[in-house]
């Protein structure tokens, strides 16, 4: 077969952009749309029609099982192209020099990326998966004249970098198209016993997510998947201002190498108000209380973990004590065990509204908090620590502390005290 010979493939008709010039091209939606189909043919008849170089990729990719290649390899059959493009077991070639390569992003740093510079077209498959360092490190590589970036997945969490960067955040020169079972005039007959089994047993969510390419309200076995739902549905994440008459309590999850977790919490009566979110590491206190006091709010008490009465070895001073030094009425979250904390939370939960720009990474936390799973037994056991680790149990203090936050300038110094008996503002 020559590059020129025609080709009688079928596509669904929303697929027609992709074989006009954008910059991005973004297929999202649920099981069976024929998104990966349907980019592998429009791929490898582009790529018969002249000379490209195309680079498959996904977040994760530990061997050329995790790729693409197979369904590239399926669809050359399908199309006729099986003497045109030559398989092998690391790339595809075709006659006129167009060539499939495969990686994985998250193995790519700045300098082994520069390898790409030369590509035409990336396909970046499963791109829910895709973190935000990696988008950073490969978009600003694919610069040749005319190259473009083509993006598939079935949305997760709409705080994942994928969803927020091409759906929320639409950039120039972006086509974007949702994709379902409905948009497939070859949707399988046993794909469709499935999604109607789904339908009469999946929690509308899951079912939602699965076949509609619908967003979760939270990752897959989420510690805090009801109440993120509920605070969706009842819009407790939205616009939530400042309120200058009302004091701005600050409540750490200390870190250095792990992240400091920072909210800035308002209560006006039952309501508890998170109106910003911070969140950073290799930063000293120091630090952070200059960030806090350039916003000149109208603050009340620094709200620190038990910990925080911990001397370091290398200062020989508490955070308490330093934070004290820096002028902040200082108090110590009392002390809950992490499962009892978790039922608070729960039960406070619905008494918190969130500003949906100023804390987008904390409510991103809550949404994946989730706990460990054993490889043997398969049962749920303590949460994991990990990114979101920090920032939910910096919510956990925050609810173990709200009814002990205050409107008046003298606080509440007397209502409890720490474990040494010292009053936690920091009296001996």
């Amino acid at each position: 077969m020559s590059a020129s010979s025609e080709i009688n493939a079928d596509f669904p008709a929303k697929l027609k952009p992709l074989f006009r010039p954008h910059r991005y091209k973004v297929l999202r939606g649920g099981r069976g749309g024929a998104k990966s189909w349907g980019i592998a043919r429009a791929l490898l008849i582009l790529g018969a029609s002249r000379k490209l170089r195309i680079l498959c990729t996904r977040e994760v990719q530990k061997s050329i099982r995790d790729s693409v290649h197979k369904l590239l390899c399926d669809q050359i059959q399908s199309l006729g192209y099986g003497t045109f493009y030559e398989p092998q077991q690391t790339v595809i070639r075709g006659l006129n020099g167009t060539e499939f390569i495969f990686a994985g992003l998250s193995d790519q740093t700045a300098e082994s990326v520069k390898s790409f510079e030369g590509v035409d077209i990336v396909w970046v498959e499963e791109a829910q998966a895709v973190s935000d360092q990696s988008w950073m490190i490969l978009i600003p590589t694919i610069r040749k004249d005319g190259s473009e970036i083509w993006v598939s997945f079935n949305p997760e969490l709409d705080t994942d970098p994928t969803w927020v960067r091409f759906v929320e955040n639409t950039p120039p020169d972006a086509v974007v198209i949702e994709m379902s079972y409905r948009d497939n005039p070859w949707f399988p007959e046993v794909l469709e016993k499935e999604r109607q089994h789904a339908l009469a047993t999946l929690p509308k969510a899951e079912y939602d997510n699965i076949w509609e390419g619908k967003t979760r309200p939270a990752a897959k076995g989420a510690i805090y998947a009801a109440e993120i739902a509920d605070a969706q549905t009842d819009k407790r994440i939205g616009n939530v201002p400042y309120d200058p008459l009302l004091k701005v309590h600050v409540v750490f999850d200390l870190g250095w190498n792990d992240a400091m977790a920072i909210s800035l919490v308002q209560r006006s009566t039952s309501e508890i108000r998170v109106i910003e979110y911070l969140e950073d590491t290799h930063k000293t206190l120091d630090y952070y209380s200059g960030v806090l006091r350039e916003k000149r709010m109208n603050w009340g008490q620094v709200w620190l973990p038990h910990d925080g009465v911990a001397k370091d070895y290398k200062s020989g001073k508490s955070a308490q004590e330093i934070m004290l030094a820096l002028g902040w009425d200082v108090r110590i979250v009392p002390k809950m065990d992490v499962e009892s904390g978790i039922k608070l939370a729960r039960m406070t939960f619905p008494r918190c509204y969130f500003h949906k720009a100023k804390t987008e990474r904390l409510v991103a936390c809550l949404k994946n908090y989730r706990r460990h799973i054993s490889q043997t037994t398969n049962e749920p056991s303590q949460p994991l620590h990990d990114a979101y680790s920090h920032g939910a149990d910096n919510f956990r203090y925050l609810c173990i502390s709200a009814d002990h936050m205050s409107n008046d300038d003298w606080g509440q110094e007397d209502e409890f005290h720490d474990q040494t008996g010292r009053n936690p503002i920091g009296g001996y």
